[in-house]
């Protein structure tokens, strides 16, 4: 696994060891268990409700652990205050003080840890430099751009030089073109710096390209921790399958029996040890391809067509099913027309309909 440049002071191993956390009778984290490596950029990801916001609060200390352990460079922190932790978190909001100057904010934490003043100055234009900010040190946060907004919140948690920095959907708030332009900062100065990074987000795009592994959250469930193409590659469950993937994998519900899969319209011969009774078949829309009726593994009927520029996306029908092609931007498709879906065999998932989990089947 490649990580950044960490130093021996700021890089510290993180471990949660079966963290859980109820609000009520609604248990959001459910035995949590992560190993973040010195200098690692983790991404914690999943839909709104899934736990991982929590998770990310009871490493920060701003919400009590129910039970499990949290460990930071091997020191148990699970019931240490949050300003004796080390760590920083940059928020959704950003968090900026609005009566004070750019260079105010950034060095308040020093400021209220003691130190000198012509210390603080000079840390403060230093990070203001990393964080491309140093032009902007005397203006207010309502005179800057959002983008400039979270570049001061940026600063304001690296100058510290905490041991770890945890970042809740910092970049939800900024318009596409930016928030793509803050993704590759964002990575340019962890890679840097070094610092140990746990990040919150339910943008799977963020995901798969900023971390060097994604830990994918569902229910408050631990779902799949991998690197971005090992879970993009090898779902582990029917959940991560459909959650990867921009359009998501296509599923085609069905049955397995006598070493087929069976669905409307089509039986498919597949081998492996799995489990027979209901089963959904997986595939990825960039792998597939739409043809003459009658030409490849099964036929569906279309049910629009989108010329996005780039490429047409082909939605099909199949009974109760839908599905989505990616074709080449000067394919043309007739509504109601039936074709045909072809794809790899080596490119199907099977999964269990019932428990969600992966089936080791294979399509022959």
């Amino acid at each position: 696994m490649q990580t950044g440049n960490p130093s021996t002071d700021t890089a510290k191993r993180l471990s949660l060891r079966k963290l859980n956390k109820s609000f009520g009778k609604v248990h959001v984290v459910k035995d949590l268990d992560l190993e973040v490596e010195p200098g690692e950029f983790l991404v914690l990801l999943g839909p709104s409700g899934c736990g991982k916001t929590t998770a990310l609060r009871m490493i920060a200390g701003l919400e009590t652990v129910d039970t499990g352990t949290i460990e930071l460079g091997g020191n148990d922190i699970t019931r240490v205050l949050p300003k004796y932790r080390d760590i920083a978190m940059v928020f959704q909001s950003y968090a900026l003080y609005p009566h004070k100057t750019v260079a105010e904010n950034i060095g308040f934490p020093l400021k209220v840890a003691g130190y000198k003043a012509s210390e603080v100055d000079a840390a403060v234009r230093d990070t203001a430099a990393q964080v491309h900010m140093e032009d902007y040190l005397a203006r207010f946060p309502r005179e800057l751009s959002g983008g400039q907004r979270q570049r001061v919140a940026l600063g304001r948690a690296m100058i510290r030089r905490p041991y770890a920095f945890l970042m809740d959907e910092p970049l939800s708030n900024l318009d596409a073109k930016l928030r793509g332009h803050m993704r590759a900062e964002l990575k340019h100065m962890q890679h840097d710096l070094g610092t140990t990074t746990i990040y919150v987000t339910h943008d799977q795009i963020e995901a798969m390209t900023l971390a060097h592994r994604v830990a994918i959250m569902n229910e408050g469930v631990l779902q799949q921790l991998g690197t971005p193409r090992e879970v993009y590659d090898e779902p582990a469950t029917l959940f991560v399958a459909g959650f990867m993937g921009s359009p998501p994998m296509n599923f085609v519900h069905g049955s397995i029996a006598s070493q087929r899969f069976e669905s409307t319209g089509m039986a498919l011969p597949v081998s492996g040890n799995g489990s027979s009774g209901k089963a959904v078949l997986g595939f990825r829309p960039e792998d597939s391809t739409v043809g003459s009726a009658g030409a490849g593994l099964f036929d569906a009927t279309v049910f629009t067509s989108e010329q996005t520029g780039e490429y047409t996306l082909v939605t099909l029908s199949l009974a109760d099913d839908t599905m989505t092609i990616k074709m080449p931007r000067d394919f043309e498709a007739e509504i109601h027309s039936t074709v045909s879906v072809d794809f790899p065999k080596d490119k199907g998932f099977f999964f269990d309909a019932v428990s969600g989990n992966r089936d080791a089947l294979s399509l022959v």
